[in-house]
């Protein structure tokens, strides 16, 4: 079963379940979620995006313009989707 199949099966469940089941998921997830949503509190993250944007800042990375952006993401969706 691949992750996406696995995705939306949990997305169906979760629609559907009841308050007591949802609150048994949410217990056995809740770290990770915390995590999830606090990304500001990863110093190793945070540090990364910073090192990112000092980086686009002084000229080092010349990052992509949107137009370069569009155009991969289409490249992407008609490899994946044939369209």
């Amino acid at each position: 079963m691949t992750t996406t199949i696995i995705r939306h099966k949990l997305y169906d469940y979760i629609r559907v379940a009841d308050d007591k089941k949802l609150h048994s998921i949410y217990n056995l997830l809740e770290n990770e979620i915390e995590q999830t949503n606090e990304w500001w509190k990863d110093k190793q993250f945070t540090d990364e995006l910073d090192r990112r944007y000092e980086a686009l800042e002084n000229g080092s990375d010349k990052g992509v313009t949107l137009t370069e952006l569009k155009t991969s993401i289409d490249k992407l969706r008609e490899k994946k989707y044939g369209k």
